[in-house]
């Protein structure tokens, strides 16, 4: 509950609640998402990445 503007639990959680079901109504296609991730993953071996920050540039 803390830095949340809910007056109290049963608040929170209920607006928790209408949120996962709009999520779940309005989720993705598997297919989307794994098409999303091979781009992501291509672009980062294109730039010789991994996954998490970029390489320090040598001096």
């Amino acid at each position: 509950m803390g830095g949340s503007n809910h007056p109290n639990h049963p608040a929170l959680a209920g607006k928790l609640q209408d949120y996962l079901r709009w999520r779940n109504a309005n989720a993705r296609h598997p297919d989307v998402l794994a098409a999303q991730r091979r781009e992501l993953a291509n672009f980062r071996s294109r730039r010789h990445q991994r996954g998490g920050r970029p390489r320090p540039q040598a001096a």
